[in-house]
C-alpha cells in the first residue's frame, strides 16, 4: 500500500469501462454514503480501503467513477470512487463519516484526495439527466464530462470558486487581523473574511467586495496567497492578503455576528486545519514572530 502524503496522485480521464472487477489488483475505494466515507478502523486511525473488488468484501456501488491513481514511481496503485446506497449496512471494521471528522485521522494527502472524491461522486448522483431536455446524460470517454445524445447540451463537473482574504491593519499597538464570527461558526470561533465570486466579477473585485460587504471597510495591496479546493460541497478556495484602506467596522447582521482586530498573541478560538482560512491565520501569526498554535 502506498501513502499519500509521500505518492503523487496522476488524474486520469473519466472512463466508466475502466473499473475493475472480480480479480482485479488491489485499488483504493473512496466510497461514500452521501457525505460520509467508508473508512476502515485501524485503532486511533482511519485507513482508505485498498480491495481487490468492492463487492467481495461486502459493498455494492450504485455508481463508480475513475479518479486516477497514486505512484511513488516504483509502484502505482488505482484509486476510484463509488456511491454507496444509504441503507447498505456496512461490513465489520468499517464506518462512515464526514470529511472534516476524518481529516485529524486521514491527514493532508488522503483528505485532498478523499475531497476530489466526493465531488465527482456527488456531481454524478446529481447528473444523470439534461438539465435542459430531461434526457439520459451519456458519460464521454476522453473528458471527464456528460453529455445529452438528444439535444447536445454538455456538463462538466462543477466548480464554485470563493475568494478568503486575511485583512490586516497598522496600529499604534502593533499589526492586528481582521477576524469575523459567520452566524452558522461554532460559539466562539472566529475566522478570516470570505465570500462567492459573482458573474462577471474578478478575484480582487470580489474581495473588495466581500470585506466591504460583510463589515463596512475598503482594503487595498490585495495580494494572492494560494489556493484549495473545499469539496464543501464544491468550492475552490483563492487565498489573498490585504491591507485595510479606510473605515470603520459596521458588520452586515444577516450574516456576521461580530468582527474585530486582533493581536497575534491574543487571538480567539480558530478555524481548525487543514482550511486555507487557518493557513492565512498561521501565516500572520509567522509574521508576527510567533509559533502557530497547534489546536
Amino acid at each position: 500500500m502506498l501513502d499519500a502524503a509521500d505518492s503523487r496522485f496522476i488524474a486520469q480521464t473519466y472512463l466508466p469501462d475502466d473499473l475493475p472487477g472480480a480479480g482485479a489488483a488491489p485499488s483504493y475505494w473512496f466510497l461514500f454514503q452521501g457525505d460520509r466515507l467508508v473508512v476502515e478502523e485501524n485503532g486511533a486511525q482511519a485507513r482508505v480501503p485498498c480491495l481487490t473488488d468492492p463487492a467481495t468484501a461486502g459493498f455494492a456501488p450504485v455508481r463508480c467513477q475513475v479518479l486516477g491513481y497514486l505512484s511513488n514511481g516504483a509502484q502505482r496503485i488505482a484509486c476510484y470512487s463509488g456511491e454507496l446506497a444509504g441503507d447498505l449496512a456496512l461490513p465489520p471494521g468499517y464506518r462512515g463519516d464526514t470529511l472534516r471528522n476524518l481529516y485529524p485521522l486521514l491527514g493532508d494527502g488522503w483528505f485532498q484526495l478523499a475531497g476530489r472524491a466526493v465531488q465527482i461522486v456527488t456531481w454524478d448522483a446529481t447528473h444523470q439527466f439534461c438539465g435542459r431536455c430531461g434526457g439520459p446524460m451519456e458519460t464521454l470517454v476522453h473528458e471527464r464530462a456528460k453529455r445529452c445524445p438528444a439535444c447536445g447540451l454538455s456538463n462538466y463537473p462543477r466548480l464554485s470558486p470563493a475568494i478568503i482574504i486575511a485583512v490586516t491593519k497598522q496600529t499604534p499597538d502593533g499589526t492586528r487581523l481582521l477576524l469575523a464570527r459567520n452566524h452558522r461558526f461554532p460559539p466562539g470561533r472566529y475566522s478570516v473574511i470570505a465570500g462567492f465570486v459573482e458573474p462577471g466579477e474578478s478575484l480582487e473585485e470580489c474581495a473588495a467586495r466581500e470585506v466591504r460587504e460583510e463589515v463596512g471597510i475598503t482594503i487595498t495591496n490585495i495580494r494572492y496567497f494560494g489556493s484549495q479546493p473545499w469539496p464543501f460541497p464544491n468550492s475552490l478556495m483563492l487565498g489573498f492578503t490585504a491591507e485595510y484602506a479606510a473605515g470603520e467596522i459596521v458588520v452586515e447582521p444577516e450574516e456576521i455576528a461580530d468582527a474585530g482586530w486582533f493581536a497575534a498573541d491574543a487571538l480567539p478560538q480558530l478555524p481548525p486545519r487543514p482550511s486555507i482560512a487557518r493557513k492565512l491565520i498561521d501565516a500572520f501569526m509567522t509574521a508576527q514572530g510567533l509559533q502557530p498554535t497547534s489546536s
